[in-house]
C-alpha cells in the first residue's frame, strides 16, 4: 500500500497523530477508538505495509512508531503544489564536484585550454 491510499482513512491518521508523539502499544492506540483491537492492528499493518510505522516487539507486546521519513512522498507532493522547489539532490553536488576537480586537475596540467584542444608548449 502507498502512503497516500493509507493516509486516505481518518482512522489510519488518527493514529498516525498519536504516533507522531511517541511510540505506542496497540491496546493503547486501540482504547482510543471505538473499533475493536484486532482491526486497529489491521490499520496498523496496512501504515506499517506504506512505510508510515514501524513496528517492535517487547516480549508479548507490539509497539509502534511513526517512520517520519515514509512520510516523504507526502511532503514532496505538497512542497511541489505550494510551488516550494525540491532541496537540490545530494547526486547534483557530486557530480558538480567532479566537474570541479576534473576542471582544476585540466588547468594545473594545462591539458585544456578551454577550447577543448589541449595546450601547445611553448618552446
Amino acid at each position: 500500500m502507498d502512503p497516500f491510499t493509507a493516509l486516505a482513512d481518518p482512522v489510519r491518521r488518527d493514529l498516525l497523530r498519536a504516533l507522531a508523539s511517541g511510540p505506542a502499544r496497540v491496546v493503547d492506540l486501540a482504547a482510543r477508538h471505538p473499533i475493536s483491537r484486532p482491526a486497529v492492528s489491521k490499520h496498523l499493518r496496512l501504515l506499517a505495509e506504506a512505510g508510515l510505522v514501524t513496528a517492535e516487539d517487547r516480549g508479548r507486546e507490539r509497539h509502534y512508531a511513526l517512520a517520519r521519513s515514509g512520510l516523504a512522498p507526502v511532503r514532496a507532493l505538497l512542497d511541489e503544489l505550494a510551488g516550494r522547489r525540491a532541496p537540490i539532490p545530494e547526486s547534483a553536488f557530486d557530480a558538480l564536484d567532479l566537474e570541479v576537480r576534473r576542471t582544476v586537475h585540466d588547468r594545473r596540467t594545462g591539458a585544456d585550454t578551454g577550447t577543448g584542444r589541449p595546450q601547445e608548449e611553448s618552446a
